[in-house]
């Protein structure tokens, strides 16, 4: 074993090599893109070291589809005699990059001895080093009895169906004796066991009455309380006296505090408050989600402090009920429009569907479809999504916050809401010609 530990301690550089590849193929998922590409990365190389590949494709699973296919690959070294069979796994995929980066997500940078990058822990570093590690096994022991296995596979972070679920429903796993996954934990610490996990949903119902007739009603808020309550009384307890006979730490980490309650998601529900109140918590309570897209604007000259804030709380809502890994960018401008128009807004351009099927979507909506900028911005040319004019001529804006304004103002958080509705494809209209141009595709309100 020692020789093994120093063999694998001598590839470091190798391990860091391959962890940073396997960085640089952005595995997104959702919606699963580069599947195949980073089977294909670790296939070809374990080919080249004669290994057995087979690369196994999830039709029919869940999530599988032509445009973003399923794809794993199994690797295989059989030794000079019958014995055991080793099994590494780990899951290709990844989560979206999210905000806050300040280094290229999928860029595998090295620095001060860490690699940066989505999947650097989780888990393309796992898999770099069971690579790795099981070629060096190989070259000192080459005379090894039994076979050593590695699998990268797709869609751990969906519940692997189209990954492990698929192979095991295969019996790819029937001759397997031990499974090695590692994933990121802590590098002095071993698992020897997985907890399992129980989903379930709990839904109550009422019926609604009018506000003047309240006591014809029944609240399912209050029956989900009474859910909840009963969980805290009766199953809690239960649990927490539950013991194990598997190591855990600490030793006070039991299943009650592995129990989550989530609440789906529903309507934004106004408080009984007074109006001004009423509409300033509308909108603070939209803006405190959590954000799924980013909204870059760029803004003309003729935009105020305030029109800019203005403009910001309506891009900081869209922001929130919106999901892209590609920034949307957007030009903000105040110009002459037609009498009577507050403002229109639309896609720069709409993109045709790959396929040959005549779906247009715009811009912005394209680029999340496929999880990448598909027309970066360029020196002189900001390759803008989104081209957003409001009217310099109207005097009656209104740019205040709080969502309540004056009886002879418009408000103008809502009237950018309304437009960049258009302008994200919700409510719009396109112009198409010949079908050999990219059309043009405005939404006005007025």
């Amino acid at each position: 074993m020692d020789d093994l530990l120093r063999e694998v301690e001598g590839r470091e550089d190798e391990i860091v090599a391959l962890t940073r590849d396997l960085i640089r193929i952005p595995t997104l998922n959702p919606p699963g893109r580069h599947y195949r590409d980073v089977c294909e990365h670790v296939g070809d190389r374990m080919r080249g070291k004669g290994w057995e590949v087979e690369m196994i494709r999830a039709e029919g699973a869940l999530g599988d589809s032509d445009r973003y296919p399923r794809w794993n690959v199994v690797c295989r070294r059989a030794g000079a005699s019958e014995g055991p069979c080793v099994h590494f796994n780990s899951h290709h995929d990844v989560v979206a990059v999210g905000e806050g980066w300040t280094r290229d997500p999928f860029g595998g940078e090295l620095a001060d001895g860490r690699v940066y990058g989505r999947g650097a822990c989780d888990m393309k570093g796992g898999l770099a080093a069971s690579i790795v590690a099981a070629e060096a096994f190989v070259d000192l022991h080459p005379g090894f009895a039994g076979s050593v296995e590695i699998s990268a596979t797709a869609d751990e972070e969906s519940g692997g169906y189209g990954g492990v679920a698929h192979l095991a429903e295969r019996g790819d796993f029937a001759h397997v004796d031990h499974v090695i996954i590692p994933e990121p934990l802590d590098p002095d610490r071993i698992c020897v066991g997985h907890r399992g996990v129980w989903w379930a949903e709990i839904e109550t119902k009422g019926r609604i009455a009018h506000g003047s007739m309240p006591f014809l009603g029944d609240c399912a808020v209050r029956h989900m309380g009474a859910v909840l309550d009963e969980m805290e009384r009766t199953l809690f307890p239960i649990l927490a006296g539950r013991r194990t006979a598997m190591p855990v730490v600490p030793e006070d980490a039991r299943s009650k505090d592995d129990v989550r309650v989530d609440a789906a998601p529903g309507p934004l529900v106004d408080l009984p408050a007074t109006e001004t109140a009423r509409r300033g918590v509308r909108y603070e309570r939209v803006v405190s989600r959590q954000r799924s897209a980013t909204l870059v604007v760029d803004y003309s000259s003729q935009f105020t402090a305030e029109a800019r804030a203005a403009f910001q709380r309506a891009v900081d809502i869209w922001g929130a009920h919106l999901t892209s890994a590609v920034p949307i960018r957007i030009r903000a401008d105040f110009d002459e429009l037609d009498e009577n128009v507050l403002g229109q807004a639309g896609p720069s351009i709409l993109r045709a569907s790959a396929g040959g099927v005549s779906t247009w979507y715009p811009f912005a909506l394209f680029d999340a479809i496929e999880g990448e900028d598909v027309f970066p911005p360029e020196p002189g040319d900001p390759n803008y999504d989104i081209q957003a004019t409001f009217s310099s001529a109207f005097p009656r804006f209104y740019f205040g916050l709080d969502g309540n304004p004056p009886s002879n103002r418009i408000d103008f958080v809502t009237t950018v809401l309304h437009e960049l509705g258009h302008a994200l494809g919700f409510v719009g209209s396109g112009d198409v010609d010949d079908g050999e141009d990219e059309p043009e595709c405005t939404g006005t309100a007025g």
